[in-house]
């Protein structure tokens, strides 16, 4: 993660290079399930995470957004961010992980509506690969490298979707969610209302039941919630 003190050593280089492109790619984890979990274990990942595409995100807005005024003209940035489906899945062992990464598709969004004015994209990727914090622990097994044949979950492939984002050719493309391993590009859709109710009086918990009770009742807890079900 950039400290605001390594940021501003990196000033005179800005200056005579300028920044165009900014992948927010930080990461590790502490995985616990919520009651066993530390404050300092979720504290660390989120200020890792989070904060981390936080710092880089404030500074690189704040050039673009002053290159624009100062030629009057919109700027050619990419903001390109590093989440994970667990934020989806809402993976239970990583309460820390996935609420980073949900705050980091947010932000990112938020930042690909004001930035949008400006000539800026940005957009989020998920990304299934081998890396030193998939080799360990429960997805281990899932992510070895196989003897032969292709790769799945080499890294390289999931280097062509950023360098797509980056380049003149994903001008039009910007505040989207992506999820990429092996051969595959998945769009991740924005969230829809599933129902709504109305009352011409003001709720109170025995109308709430009327009409939601009935909503709820063939439904699976937890299957049928918010959570994305993880599929292959």
């Amino acid at each position: 993660m950039m400290s605001e003190h390594s940021w501003h050593q990196l000033k005179d280089l800005e200056k005579a290079i300028g920044i165009n492109i900014l992948v927010n790619n930080a990461g590790f984890c502490r995985d616990r399930l919520i009651f066993n979990m530390s404050e300092d274990e979720f504290d660390s990942v989120v200020r890792v995470h989070l904060k981390g595409h936080f710092v880089n995100m404030r500074h690189a807005t704040k050039y673009w957004r002053e290159k624009c005024k100062a030629e009057n003209a919109p700027v050619y940035g990419r903001l390109i961010s590093t989440s994970s489906e667990a934020f989806l899945f809402g993976s239970m062992g990583q309460p820390n992980y996935a609420a980073a990464k949900a705050g980091i598709t947010a932000m990112t969004m938020g930042a690909a509506q004001i930035m949008h004015n400006y000539g800026v994209t940005a957009n989020v990727i998920c990304p299934r690969a081998r890396t030193d914090m998939t080799n360990q622990g429960g997805t281990a097994a899932m992510f070895v490298k196989p003897e032969t044949g292709f790769d799945t979950f080499a890294p390289e492939n999931v280097s062509p979707l950023v360098t797509y984002l980056a380049s003149p050719d994903a001008a039009n493309v910007s505040g989207q969610v992506f999820v990429v391993w092996g051969k595959q590009v998945t769009v991740i859709d924005s969230p829809k209302e599933a129902a709504r109710f109305n009352s011409p009086e003001v709720w109170n918990q025995e109308s709430l039941h009327t009409s939601l009770g009935e909503y709820f009742a063939n439904k699976v807890p937890v299957r049928d919630g918010f959570s994305v079900i993880p599929q292959e």
